[in-house]
């Protein structure tokens, strides 16, 4: 039975705090007193205004509870209805327009309910609006329901006041049984999610980052409902519990509740029609359109949902997109792409650059008798057209999976592969360093791509797009082990076991191509930091420069934080402080953030250095000027070749017959997708590799001084 209550009407609009919820000496609106910001002055109305009023068939319960500021003009308020206490800045005599959409200043054909305006708002055919603080110059059509409640939370893992435990929300990631839970709270970065849900058995860290959230956030009942300056709504239908930014433009959304959708002059964001959110954030300049369900959610800044997608009990990166398709319970770090009806991904850590193909399933195949495990995914993974993954697997960066049915679940620990489901023969296929041997155009114009595309003004954690970097290269070093007790035939296959749970065959495929692949990247990795150092410390000679360089032989190892590479032992520091207290709350952590970020590009250098010695068997001492000469050479004879496959790998495109077919003449072709040689990415890289060149040659002059 539903239970209705009657109360007084001659109540309505107060009381919105039980009495025990407040203070001694404080009245039902000190936190709404706090709240407003507004330096208005407000006066009581006069009885010409209140004759006005009337007389435009507007009612209030005690027209003495109406404020208004001076510059108030009663006659831009016609048929609605007042209760409680109502507080209405300036409303002058024009119209608003935005995006086509025209409406007069003040407040028409409305139910509200003790609610704050800024100056000159627009409202009309609101049929219920209660408990909300609007800002200036904000523009409000056709709303079924805008209101707050006494317990608000705005989307943070909180509760309020007399509140159950078991009313709190949690963002259960990764893994659908909840075991690495999180509350989600507004500002949560990729890599608080990560670390909070990664370190489980760390019961004194895990109660710290909950204590962390909770102290970010009032307990207290009573806050009321914002909408921030020049924030556009129309066509919605229910609006509860949500903060809204200013500048945020929201039209046609069924349902938004429990929510704070982070909006401001410059980080514009957008909600659109036959959306549904539901306990989560919404983060700066985020795009939500056309019958987006998500539900315990965090979006962090810059990134999209679009044409139905859902999204459930999972934290989406920046500058991410995902349409037309599922995601639940999984922790996507920024730079993912997933954008086709039919792909599905669950219970999933994806460290960022990662692209979900059509007909990808990534989960629910339930492979056991409870939920599904986890998948962990490096960075770059890119599971292929139709393929199926078993639960649970790992993958090492830059893997990319061939069409197919996985039947067990993988470890593969080889960067930069192509895996294969060989069905005729029965056999798993692995090509440790694929991505290089006939892909690069895609390898090197990714990396560009996502960091051209890094749309965050503030960037707390740097984000590294660079596919040679400390996590990838640390891998290339145990590929490089592994590879090397193999025993290749003739045509450079090796079988093996111990990266699928099958007794099948698996095949490395390439292996002695792979081998000389890996050295020369890691070889090359090493110089190119080495060359960039050079230069931006406008070193004049050899011993200056080497002085700068770590004494330490041992090379660092390296964690994905959310997208940002620190060293583990870094991370492990960082560990003991928040435990003993020295570092005390979120802004502490993401000030921690700041401090690797800045210290990276040295520690970088660093871990180069140390990487090429151990590649080449080499001391520092055997580091000479001249030795630095020679890796500049071979550097440019990669980097030469490099260039070489970016063009090659794009050049198959034009002249694969089954390509051309399509087209009657190659002037066809050339209109339709764009000539090789007008190709703007080819030509900026072949600008890169002539003034590559042109440093190596300056640097080399220093050198033989």
């Amino acid at each position: 039975m539903n239970i209705i209550k009657k109360h007084e009407v001659n109540k309505l609009g107060y009381d919105f705090v039980e009495a025990k919820y407040i203070p001694a000496g404080k009245d039902e609106y000190y936190l709404r007193n706090i709240q407003n910001t507004a330096d208005t002055v407000y006066r009581k109305l006069t009885s010409q205004e209140i004759e006005v009023l009337v007389h435009n068939r507007n009612t209030s319960d005690n027209w003495d509870l109406i404020f208004v500021s001076s510059f108030f003009n009663a006659e831009l308020v016609k048929n609605c209805k007042f209760y409680g206490l109502v507080r209405i800045g300036n409303l002058e005599p024009f119209y608003l327009e935005f995006h086509n959409l025209r409406m007069p200043v003040g407040l028409y054909n409305s139910t509200i309910i003790s609610c704050d305006f800024g100056n000159n708002i627009c409202i009309d055919n609101v049929n219920y609006l209660s408990h909300y603080i609007i800002g200036n110059e904000v523009m409000i059509a056709n709303v079924n329901e805008i209101a707050a409640t006494d317990k608000a939370k705005f989307g943070n893992g909180i509760i309020t006041e007399g509140e159950a435990e078991d009313t709190r929300v949690w963002m259960e990631l990764c893994n659908e049984n909840g075991g690495r839970k999180v509350l989600p709270f507004d500002g949560m970065l990729p890599g608080d999610a990560y670390m909070w849900s990664k370190y489980r058995t760390d019961d004194i860290l895990l109660d710290k980052f909950k204590a962390f959230t909770l102290q970010k956030f009032d307990s207290r009942r009573g806050y009321y409902g914002k909408i921030g300056d020049r924030t556009v709504i129309k066509n919605c239908r229910i609006i509860k519990d949500v903060c809204i930014g200013s500048d945020a433009y929201l039209k046609g959304a069924n349902k938004l509740k429990n929510l704070t959708i982070n909006s401001d002059a410059e980080r514009t964001s957008q909600i659109g029609e036959g959306c549904e959110l539901v306990n989560g954030i919404v983060g700066y300049g985020c795009r939500i359109f056309y019958g987006v369900k998500a539900v315990r959610f965090v979006m962090a800044s810059h990134s999209q949902l679009k044409y139905g997608a859902r999204l459930l009990n999972s934290y989406l990166g920046n500058n991410s997109t995902i349409s037309c398709c599922e995601v639940l319970n999984s922790l996507i770090f920024p730079a993912h792409e997933q954008h086709h009806n039919n792909s599905f991904l669950c219970a999933s850590v994806l460290m960022g650059q990662s692209n979900m193909a059509a007909g990808a399933t990534v989960g629910s195949n339930h492979n056991s008798r409870s939920a599904d495990g986890e998948i962990i995914a490096g960075r770059g993974f890119w599971p292929g057209l139709c393929v199926s993954l078993k639960h649970n697997s790992k993958f090492a960066s830059f893997n990319i999976l061939a069409k197919g049915n996985f039947p067990a679940e993988l470890n593969i620990p080889f960067p930069f592969s192509l895996i294969s489901n060989d069905v005729a023969r029965d056999v798993l296929v692995i090509m440790p360093g694929y991505w290089f041997m006939y892909n690069m155009y895609a390898m090197e114009r990714n990396a560009w791509k996502y960091a051209d595309r890094d749309r965050r003004t503030d960037k707390i954690q740097l984000l590294e797009y660079d596919y040679l970097a400390p996590d990838t290269i640390n891998e290339l070093f145990s590929g490089l082990q592994l590879l090397l007790i193999l025993n290749p035939n003739e045509e450079g296959i090796a079988e093996t076991t111990g990266f699928e749970n099958t007794s099948r065959t698996i095949e490395i495929v390439k292996v002695p191509q792979a081998i000389a692949l890996f050295k020369e990247l890691i070889r090359y990795y090493g110089t190119m930091q080495l060359l960039n150092h050079f230069i931006l410390g406008k070193f004049s000679h050899f011993e200056e420069f080497k002085k700068t360089l770590s004494a330490k032989i041992q090379r660092s190892q390296w964690i994905n934080i959310g997208g940002q590479l620190i060293q583990q032992s870094e991370v492990e520091g960082l560990k003991r402080n928040i435990k003993n207290g020295k570092v005390k709350s979120w802004e502490e952590v993401h000030d921690f953030y700041v401090t690797e970020g800045a210290n990276y590009p040295k520690d970088k250098l660093y871990h180069a250095y140390t990487s090429l010695l151990e590649i080449l068997s080499i001391t520092p001492r055997q580091f000479t000027a001249e030795f630095f000469t020679e890796l500049l050479q071979q550097a440019v004879e990669t980097k030469n070749w490099m260039c070489h496959e970016i063009y090659e790998s794009r050049a198959k495109d034009y002249t694969n017959p089954f390509r051309q077919m399509v087209y009657d003449t190659t002037d066809e072709m050339n209109k339709v997708v764009g000539s090789l040689e007008d190709n703007s990415f080819i030509q900026q890289q072949t600008g890169r590799l002539d003034e590559f060149k042109k440093q190596v040659r300056s640097v080399t002059k220093k050198l033989k001084l």
